[in-house]
């Protein structure tokens, strides 16, 4: 084990720029890429609210960017999964299979997976009108009419988010009434260019290049209907990928990993960035943002022992 060494699970925003921030801090970031190498982004094509690029840049291209910096800076890439740790006592170990990393602290940053419908039109065309992402996506689709699936508060904060950018946004939700919290609801059914259809379900995403349209069934008499739309926003959940931690660090409710002093987790050395812990902005921006503060706090505390936060 090299004492120097910070180990950094994920290489998404957040894991490769706390990869960038440890090798400048005199530090060895090992990064294991996990799958798919460059996480959700990889799989996104323009993004126009990154700074730094006023003509946007795809997914793939920002995660290329980010990795050949990392690597430039010293940043170590190691392929591969990892599918449980042990936090018990430091060093840290962490198992990809047959193989095991031993460091002396961990940066976590595995991301949340988001929920699908399973549909094979979902996957086809996302990107060309299927999206997850009001913030990243809404803007492609200025004055055209979106559906929005799903109905708590994600749903609702998605679609009061395209309310100011389509000509009419239609929610559909697959239950009798709406789970998001009476704050939310409230909000999205004040808006005029708002509508909301209950008791449905997606059956299909209709359009051969783009998306053209989604085809509900109705839950009350089984009829089938197809609804013409621009773009289909996906706002069931997400699923944070902490299942490999077997419960080695503090999780909530929900899963996300829990915060205590600064961004280290609830084990002393195991800290946390992007998506894996934020509920709530999920940009990529914001991930990097976090990546950072993850690789400073990691840094203080392989120094010093402690966190000035405590």
């Amino acid at each position: 084990m090299e004492t120097s060494m910070v180990g950094i699970v994920g290489s998404g925003p957040a894991g490769l720029t706390a990869a960038i921030y440890v090798a400048r801090g005199g530090l060895t970031p090992l990064v294991v890429t996990g799958h798919p190498p460059g996480g959700a982004l990889i799989t996104t094509t323009d993004i126009e609210n990154f700074p730094g690029f006023p003509h946007g840049i795809t997914g793939p291209d920002l995660m290329d960017n980010m990795r050949r910096q990392a690597e430039r800076l010293g940043a170590q890439m190691k392929g591969g999964v990892v599918e449980s740790v042990d936090f018990h006592e430091r060093p840290f170990r962490l198992h990809l299979g047959s193989e095991t990393l031993v460091v002396p602290a961990v940066i976590v940053a595995v991301g949340a997976a988001t929920r699908w419908l399973g549909l094979d039109n979902e996957t086809r065309l996302r990107g060309r009108g299927v999206s997850t992402c009001a913030t990243c996506d809404g803007f492609f689709f200025r004055d055209r009419e979106i559906v929005v699936v799903g109905g708590g508060d994600s749903a609702m904060e998605e679609s009061v988010f395209l309310s100011r950018l389509a000509s009419q946004v239609t929610v559909l939700v697959r239950g009798e009434k709406l789970r998001a919290s009476h704050a939310m609801a409230t909000r999205a059914r004040a808006l005029s260019n708002i509508r909301f259809i209950y008791q449905v379900h997606v059956h299909d995403i209709l359009g051969d290049e783009r998306v053209t349209g989604v085809r509900i069934k109705h839950a009350v008499g089984g009829g089938i209907e197809d609804l013409p739309c621009q773009a289909v926003f996906v706002a069931i959940g997400q699923v944070p990928n902490t299942g490999f931690l077997n419960g080695q660090v503090a999780l909530d409710q929900d899963g996300y990993i829990q915060q205590h002093d600064c961004t280290q987790t609830s084990v002393p050395g195991v800290f946390v960035a992007g998506d894996v812990y934020d509920r709530r902005y999920k940009q990529a921006v914001t991930a990097a943002g976090s990546g950072c503060r993850a690789a400073l706090d990691c840094i203080e505390y392989l120094e010093t022992g402690s966190l000035l936060c405590q």
